[in-house]
């Protein structure tokens, strides 16, 4: 039976994984959570137990460790997805914007599917072809 504890009333050393994430840790060793943080229905209902999905798992903070950091392969491999998912695919256009575009729906972005003008702080132009003669 896991131990269940209200909001505001929980031990020092037990936290949620938002918080070991403004920690800047990753759960580490926890095995699963130790301890349930009862969402705000239930505090008022000490007989039940909660099953809300706003309850929250509580894990050892001393059992945490830091959070890794990407290797510049993979940080690469996550720009050029994100590149894939920012870039409109029309030939003539090929403007890579700040936001993911809808290609699911319209396959492009708003300006090549119904010519809505977009913001040029938005996007970064695509590179140009070298015309020099030399």
């Amino acid at each position: 039976m896991v131990s269940e504890y209200d909001r505001g009333a929980v031990p020092a050393g037990l936290v949620t994984r938002r918080e070991l994430r403004s920690m800047n840790l990753s759960p580490g060793r926890n095995a699963g959570p130790i301890a349930i943080l009862r969402c705000k229905l239930c505090a008022t209902r000490p007989n039940w137990s909660c099953r809300h999905p706003t309850r929250g798992y509580l894990l050892r903070a001393d059992l945490a460790v830091p959070k890794r950091t990407p290797t510049l392969d993979q940080e690469w491999a996550l720009d050029r997805a994100m590149a894939a998912r920012q870039t409109c695919p029309v030939p003539t256009c090929r403007r890579r914007y700040e936001f993911c575009l809808p290609l699911k729906t319209l396959g492009s972005c708003l300006e090549c599917f119904d010519g809505t003008p977009a913001d040029p702080t938005t996007y970064i132009a695509p590179r140009t072809k070298h015309l020099l003669a030399a």
